[in-house]
């Protein structure tokens, strides 16, 4: 991850979790985000931002409804 940076999601599945975690650890628990507010934070980790949105929900880190995102899973900092 070039200056923090993701260029690729990993294919290897424990691999592509690591970077996953990563990324949702910017994510704050309990808060909903809205489809631009969730595209800001992604937005420091990757320009394709369908992707890695998507993996985030495919693995369980992210949860949706229809008009809001959260988090709901990943490693929580204490």
């Amino acid at each position: 991850m070039p200056r923090g940076r993701i260029t690729q999601i990993p294919v290897r599945r424990g691999d592509r979790l690591i970077v996953l975690d990563h990324v949702a650890r910017a994510l704050d628990p309990g808060v909903r985000y809205t489809e631009p507010e969730l595209n800001r934070v992604l937005s420091r980790f990757s320009s394709d931002l369908a992707v890695l949105r998507r993996g985030l929900l495919d693995e369980g880190f992210l949860e949706h409804d229809r008009t809001r995102y959260w988090r709901c899973g990943g490693t929580v900092d204490l």
